[in-house]
């Protein structure tokens, strides 16, 4: 049962078009048909790291140690402490870090599928995400990644995470607050309508991925000029779900297995590479800090892509073939998110995990994430963007990360 249920998330999280994919500025980031990463942002780092993670892709049956997280009953009092308060877990006597967080939250017992456990994270104390930093000092605040970050429509732009946590930072660092226009999304140009204001920058953009993050993309070289790099930095991150997006498109295209292994090792590499980029002192001598989200999405466990109202007009309506290798892809992706926290002392808030439950399979008894009757949805009418309530979920997540 554990086996099937980490399979059919995975299998939701492959047939997401991204949580991003509304991409009405038509820059050709996503739906790509080539089998692999645009070039624009590769990288040697990239490269490198691609190199590496094939050979640990390698190991077992090619799914990199995604075998379940579940085993051992859940006993958080047992975890190792750490020295800023969090709990550092690796799936030892204390059970793991899903049975100690998430454990008593579903009435079935589902297991969600990434094994985080293998890189001995360091828990936050409030099970939202990880706490490897202590982000203290904060100068500028900048945003990065796609249009969950951006905001979408019918969500009105108050309501977006970015406007809301913006305001929490404000005071928390005693920063100056952005204007109106910084707040504002544009729909035409899929990005905020100012890049800068106040002590905060954006350069989220609608149907962006990892390839636009790295110069010669856009998102890092625009937002951190040189006379910006002495500021202390806090950079937080919504990215991944287009290169999902285009990871499926491309296996229903018929891209082959080896094709789209290179894809998302591509895919995450070029996320690593930007995590070591921003973390790096050499760029930024007086501290940077990154805070980034794994990957969702709004099936509650089933993989019913068609349990959205609109699901055929948002491009649910393709089968994918060999559903279990395309899996096994995904929750590989969504345990290096974690390697690359780790390796970079940076942190990650746990979207999958929180969203599960509150998707168009909330009221489904015998879906594997079922939080109990009444359970509200986050997710809004286009299936794939949080509604307002998910967005005040993420300002609680990202907010809790930084704060502890």
């Amino acid at each position: 049962m554990a086996r099937r249920t980490r399979l059919a998330l995975a299998l939701a999280l492959t047939s997401v078009p991204s949580a991003c994919a509304d991409d009405a500025a038509g820059d050709g980031s996503e739906g790509s048909s080539t089998g692999g990463s645009s070039s624009s942002g590769s990288s040697t780092t990239a490269t490198t790291t691609a190199t590496t993670t094939a050979t640990t892709m390698a190991s077992a049956d090619g799914s990199s140690g995604s075998s379940g997280s579940s085993s051992g009953a859940a006993d958080s009092s047992t975890g190792a402490s750490s020295s800023d308060g969090g709990s550092s877990t690796s799936g030892g006597e204390g059970g793991g870090i899903f049975e100690q967080c998430f454990g008593d939250q579903f009435v079935n017992a589902p297991n969600l599928g990434p094994d985080y456990d293998q890189f001995a994270p360091t828990i936050g104390s409030h099970c939202l995400g990880t706490d490897h930093q202590d982000i203290t000092d904060i100068e500028r605040v900048v945003f990065l990644g796609d249009s969950i970050t951006v905001g979408t429509p019918p969500t009105l732009p108050a309501e977006v995470y970015r406007t809301e946590l913006a305001d929490v930072l404000t005071g928390s660092f005693s920063l100056t607050g952005p204007d109106l226009l910084w707040q504002l999304y544009d729909i035409f140009n899929g990005t905020t309508v100012a890049q800068e204001s106040g002590s905060f920058a954006s350069c989220s953009k609608w149907g962006a991925r990892t390839d636009d993050l790295l110069p010669p993309g856009y998102q890092i070289e625009d937002c951190f000029p040189p006379e910006t790099r002495d500021l202390r930095t806090l950079v937080i991150m919504t990215m991944g779900g287009n290169d999902i997006s285009s990871l499926t498109g491309d296996a229903i295209d018929g891209a082959t297995e080896e094709v789209l292994w290179q894809e998302i090792m591509d895919a995450v590499a070029l996320q690593r590479a930007a995590v070591e980029w921003l973390k790096d002192p050499a760029n930024f001598p007086n501290g940077s800090f990154v805070v980034f989200a794994n990957l969702y999405e709004f099936t509650d466990g089933t993989g019913e892509v068609m349990s959205c109202d609109v699901s055929g007009l948002a491009g649910f309506d393709q089968p994918v073939p060999a559903p279990e290798q395309l899996a096994e892809m995904v929750v590989w992706a969504n345990e290096q998110y974690m390697s690359i926290a780790v390796d970079n002392d940076a942190d990650m808030i746990f979207l999958l995990e929180s969203f599960c439950g509150h998707g168009f399979q909330a009221d489904n008894p015998e879906a594997p994430c079922y939080r109990g009757p009444g359970t509200e949805v986050w997710f809004d009418l286009t299936c794939i963007h949080p509604n307002p309530t998910g967005h005040d979920q993420i300002v609680e997540m990202f907010d809790a990360v930084i704060s502890e």
